[in-house]
């Protein structure tokens, strides 16, 4: 029997924000609601049965820690801090076959094993850069579906970046993952799941972690805030709040709720051109939320939690690394407290050329003359084509 979704945004959430839904799929592995539903409403998952009806599947790592405690209290007929030994095997020991975990008891491995699925993705696929060592990995999930992670190694440190989505509903054009189109969300335990099992790959603790994979993180909002919940409980993950950072394409309402939620980690929002006509080409998200709104909600966001916000922005030969639109973008930044990353376009597709390393040098000298500070970003994983969707693209999970 193989997973289906049975409810949540998933297309739903390109309905809601203006833009192109999925591609078709087969209708025994994927179901599709194209209604308008809640911002930031999260996936369940159900088993497909063949001879009729759904069985509902659970993960073990969509369950926050009190629901853990309420688990073993209430279906297992278990003691509460058997959650804590649970969780510390899952979380801090990285094991995931419950028959492992040997100071539970034989009977409460066996209602742990019925009760839930498989507890990590499965990897498919990894590459490694001769380079610079970055990691390139590619899971399998529960029901066919795939997404990427990356690790990036640097200065001793290690960082991962995970997805929160398979495939992307924005379509912004010189990114793999928007043009390979969308098909629905992660589930909380999806997103938390491609971390554990880097740290288990890696046989150590991953310092810092990035969502910035494959998706926009604020269309899947109860999601992926959940899972920075579970990272930073004590009794999960206990990872720190400032070792996490979100990135976002730009979605006005996710930038607010995030101020609002304010779970201590960092945001990062990518920019890529600093006038409307050129952003609404290259990035279709701007038609719904321009630039004004944009930086109002950034300016909202600084208010709310006082931290730094990341400004990415990727600069492509001839379209949106002049000297015209680094003044336009200081402008832009004014009063801000920002750290802008320049990036020279990963090629992946032929639309767009990298410019030269004094081009990117230039734009970097007119953002810093004018008070803003700004780096370029050491480029990594170009020889593994680390920019995600490519890999996925490749190995034909598209």
């Amino acid at each position: 029997m193989k997973p289906v979704r049975s409810g949540g945004c998933g297309a739903a959430g390109a309905h809601l924000h203006g833009m192109q839904g999925a591609r078709g799929s087969n209708p025994l592995t994927s179901t599709r609601k194209t209604e308008a539903c809640p911002f930031g409403q999260a996936f369940s998952f159900s088993l497909y049965n063949p001879t009729g009806g759904v069985i509902r599947m659970r993960f073990a790592l969509d369950l926050d820690f009190e629901e853990w405690r309420t688990l073993c209290r209430e279906e297992w007929g278990e003691a509460p801090f058997r959650a804590d030994q649970i969780c510390g095997w899952i979380y801090a020991r990285r094991v995931f076959a419950f028959e492992g975990m040997t100071n539970l008891s034989l009977d409460l491995r066996r209602k742990a094993a019925e009760t839930f699925g498989e507890i990590v993705p499965r990897e498919v696929k990894r590459e490694i850069s001769r380079k610079d060592g970055t990691e390139k990995s590619l899971w399998s999930l529960h029901d066919g579906q795939s997404v990427e992670s990356v690790l990036l190694l640097q200065d001793g440190r290690r960082t991962a970046c995970i997805s929160t989505q398979v495939g992307c509903p924005l379509g912004c054009t010189f990114c793999a993952t928007g043009q390979s189109g969308f098909v629905r969300n992660l589930s909380c335990g999806e997103i938390v799941g491609q971390f554990l099992a880097m740290e288990k790959q890696q046989e150590t603790s991953i310092d810092n972690l990035v969502f910035m994979g494959m998706g926009e993180p604020f269309l899947n909002m109860g999601a992926f805030l959940k899972a920075v919940e579970n990272l930073k409980h004590p009794k999960m993950r206990n990872l720190g709040a400032r070792r996490m950072t979100v990135s976002t394409a730009g979605i006005v309402p996710g930038i607010l709720a995030l101020a609002e939620a304010n779970p201590g980690i960092r945001l990062a929002v990518s920019i890529h051109a600093a006038e409307d006509e050129l952003r609404d080409r290259l990035m279709p998200v701007n038609r719904r939320y321009p630039l004004s709104e944009l930086f109002a909600a950034i300016r909202t966001y600084q208010e709310k939690t006082g931290d730094r916000v990341s400004i990415e922005y990727m600069l492509m030969e001839g379209v949106n690394d002049s000297r015209s639109q680094a003044m336009i973008l200081a402008d832009r930044l004014k009063g801000l407290k920002s750290y802008v990353n320049l990036i020279s376009w990963n090629a992946t597709c032929d639309s767009f050329r990298k410019p030269s390393r004094e081009r990117v040098e230039q734009f970097r000298q007119v953002l810093v003359s004018r008070g803003i500070e700004a780096e370029v970003r050491r480029e990594r994983g170009e020889d593994i084509a680390a920019a995600c969707g490519q890999l996925r693209k490749r190995e034909g999970r598209i």
